[in-house]
């Protein structure tokens, strides 16, 4: 489920994710080989040079690469040979080598599928439901958070008028027997915890319209702080007449900062609602979403960059939202990546001795410094 500027390479190295990983994983599970340019030079086959699809007639299911095309042989569903090289470079960040080609795991669409949106009277109770809807072993292929100033921008922005509260998006698949059980134990679940508005869409213009919105949740939250500018590139979202209206925008001195984090699925209520309190108590404009399903949410922050005082609450509060997460047993970033932001965050949650031995493959196949220096480590 890739964003609009995403590039299948560009997500295997940074270890991307989206709305559909509760079912079906993130990019790290899902990359089966990997053809790498080493920073001497060399090409690498992270599986083995002979492990990548061909051109065959009739081609095969169950892969695809880069350049989509049908594949022959079909990989292997097991191999316990020398180190996991394609996990190495998932992840990576750009860091230790060119990502050219990726092999890539594909998922038969389901027979059925079913949207639902539901409101719910607080923060706490849409992501209670969340962790219960999951324990309750619901096959779910995607659930989504909005808090109520999130949902509200979604709603103005997509025109579709979301209740002013705390929602939940959640998609099933399956067949449609087993489909319209899903929906029954679901629709328990959710009534529990208040949750209201509870309509199924299965048609496929009704539900691309509820995932169009929630797509465009980054502008919705930038048009929070009007004259923030939008650019989107040929064929993105902007095409719209909201997308159109924020990107002709005149330049601001606003702009949007992103972060994400990561924690046990146990812990994602009380964390969300201490990262909403901090948020109030901090006076920043920043609605979150999230990938609940995962235990994985995000912070829109929308500031003035000119502002020193504005901009440093926002550093502040990153750097207190990276450390609730590894107190609670997470991570400080579930699939933004680290980058030059949250460096000091990962020395806390690997240790120095993680920290040494990532440094330690860093020099072995990169001992210039040349790929992305500063990036990471």
């Amino acid at each position: 489920d890739p964003g609009a500027d995403a590039s299948l390479c560009g997500m295997a190295a940074t270890g991307a994710s989206g709305t559909n990983a509760v079912r079906y994983g993130t990019m790290r599970p899902n990359v089966l080989n990997l053809r790498v340019v080493l920073p001497d030079g060399r090409l690498l086959h992270t599986a083995g040079p002979g492990r990548q699809p061909r051109w065959v007639p009739g081609g095969c299911a169950g892969l695809a690469t880069c350049h989509v095309r049908a594949c022959s042989p079909a990989l292997h569903r097991k191999r316990a040979a020398g180190y996991d090289l394609t996990s190495l470079f998932v992840g990576s960040e750009g860091t230790l080598g060119f990502l050219t080609q990726a092999t890539l795991r594909l998922h038969p669409l389901p027979e059925a599928t079913a949207v639902t949106v539901a409101s719910f009277p607080s923060v706490g109770a849409a992501v209670a439901c969340t962790v219960q809807v999951l324990q309750a072993a619901v096959p779910v292929a995607r659930i989504e958070f909005l808090d109520e100033v999130m949902a509200d921008a979604c709603g103005r922005f997509s025109g579709m008028g979301l209740p002013v509260a705390a929602t939940l998006l959640l998609e099933l698949h399956g067949s449609r027997q087993s489909l319209a059980e899903q929906q029954q134990q679901t629709e328990e679940i959710m009534r529990q915890n208040g949750g209201s508005s509870l309509a199924w869409a299965e048609g496929l213009e009704e539900r691309e319209q509820l995932w169009s919105m929630r797509h465009n949740a980054w502008y919705a939250a930038l048009a929070l702080r009007p004259g923030c500018q939008v650019r989107h590139r040929d064929g993105d979202d902007g095409g719209s007449a909201h997308g159109a209206l924020s990107a002709t925008a005149l330049p601001s001195l606003a702009q949007g900062y992103s972060t994400d984090v990561c924690v046990p699925i146990s812990r994602l209520p009380d964390v969300v609602v201490e990262t909403k309190q901090d948020l109030q108590a901090s006076g920043l404009t920043g609605p979150m979403v999230g990938h609940v399903g995962d235990g994985n949410f995000h912070c829109i922050l929308i500031f003035n960059s000119q502002d020193p005082e504005e901009a440093q609450r926002v550093h502040t509060f990153t750097q207190r939202l990276g450390r609730r997460a590894l107190a609670a047993g997470g991570t400080c970033t579930g699939e933004h990546g680290v980058g030059l932001g949250k460096r000091a965050l990962l020395q806390e949650e690997l240790g120095q001795e993680g920290l040494d031995t990532l440094r330690s493959i860093k020099a072995a196949l990169d001992p210039h410094n040349l790929m992305n220096p500063g990036k990471v480590l």
